[in-house]
């Protein structure tokens, strides 16, 4: 920031200058040039980063996310007794007899598909939103004001989230439906699913529950990054020679339980409304966002909507703390390739 100021200093004071030195003209347009490709590099590390950091954390979380997802949409079509006698240990030992071990990674190269794009417009739009938030009257001047920074990391993060999910909702769709197959195999794979779903329920198939997506997500996303950054700030206010690593990656975990602790019934509710239809299946529920939320409510109780938390939590803290911490570590290491080269 304070280097882009002084450029901008150097330029605003050389436009005034150029009639009486024209040969500033070619020193500003080669500052000029030379400020672009810095920024244009600063866009591609960012990119990068959040992309890699997406994907690789939920490369090593998939079985468990996998998990997750099954518990959530047990309720569907499973009767109360069935419900009460799932547990993590059976339906994991489940899936390795009767799909094998490789069915714990089911829909992880969509996962990838779509994390990929998902962190990669997260992380740079977070970082956009931010930089905009803190040009507003009244925070500009409070960047030291806990209060104001914490208004800062809520707000970027829950407009980054809403971002980000609007532009990959349909590969997020398409995960949940391979994720949830079992024995019986609808969908063959992305390009199928994809195709099968526009063909059977049209291009607004692929947007099924994203206004519970929407709604779960931006508070989601919002939590994270500023539970994160708040951690993350104390910490190294007070042990400021701490590694790095260790505290994107303790800060990361904590995040992600806030977040998910917070939100997690949204997360249920999407995931549902992702699969209805799903495989020429009849509707399970016919009413809207909240009416989904109460038949739940009525049929399965409290726990209904927390169905499959705990191993969201064994799956939240490895992957949202290696998601921060690979971030963080990529955009040193691409910060200085860019300053060597």
């Amino acid at each position: 920031m304070r280097r882009e100021a002084r450029v901008g200093v150097v330029v605003e004071g050389g436009q005034r200058a150029l009639n009486s030195s024209p040969g500033l003209t070619a020193q500003l347009q080669q500052q000029h040039t030379l400020q672009q490709q810095q920024s244009q590099i600063g866009t591609v590390s960012q990119l990068l980063a959040g992309g890699v950091a997406g994907a690789l954390s939920k490369t090593c979380t998939a079985p468990l996310a996998r998990l997750t997802i099954l518990f959530q949409v047990q309720g569907m079509h499973s009767d109360v007794a069935t419900l009460r006698k799932a547990s993590i240990w059976n339906e994991a030992s489940r899936i390795a007899g009767e799909e094998g071990f490789r069915a714990f990674w089911k829909g992880n190269l969509v996962t990838i598909a779509h994390r990929l794009p998902y962190s990669s417009v997260n992380f740079y739009a977070y970082e956009r939103y931010k930089k905009l938030l803190q040009m507003i009257r009244g925070l500009e001047n409070r960047r030291t004001n806990m209060s104001a920074d914490l208004c800062v990391h809520f707000v970027g993060g829950g407009l980054a989230g809403i971002t980000s999910a609007s532009v990959t909702y349909p590969l997020d769709l398409i995960r949940t439906r391979l994720a949830a197959q079992t024995n019986v195999i609808y969908y063959r794979g992305i390009w199928h699913a994809l195709h099968t779903i526009v063909k059977e329920e049209g291009i607004l198939g692929l947007y099924k529950g994203l206004g519970a997506t929407l709604l779960g997500v931006g508070p989601s996303i919002a939590i994270s990054f500023s539970v994160y950054e708040t951690l993350r700030t104390v910490w190294q206010s007070h042990r400021p020679h701490d590694s790095t690593v260790l505290v994107s990656l303790t800060c990361g975990s904590l995040s992600g339980i806030a977040s998910s602790t917070a939100t997690f019934p949204l997360d249920l509710v999407r995931r549902r409304k992702q699969l209805e239809g799903a495989g020429g299946r009849a509707r399970v529920y016919t009413t809207g966002l909240f009416g989904t939320f109460g038949h739940i409510f009525q049929t399965e109780g409290v726990r209904g909507l927390y169905r499959g938390i705990l191993p969201e939590y064994y799956k939240v803290v490895p992957g949202v703390g290696i998601c921060f911490m690979t971030y963080e570590t990529l955009k040193m290491l691409l910060a200085d390739v860019s300053a060597t080269s």
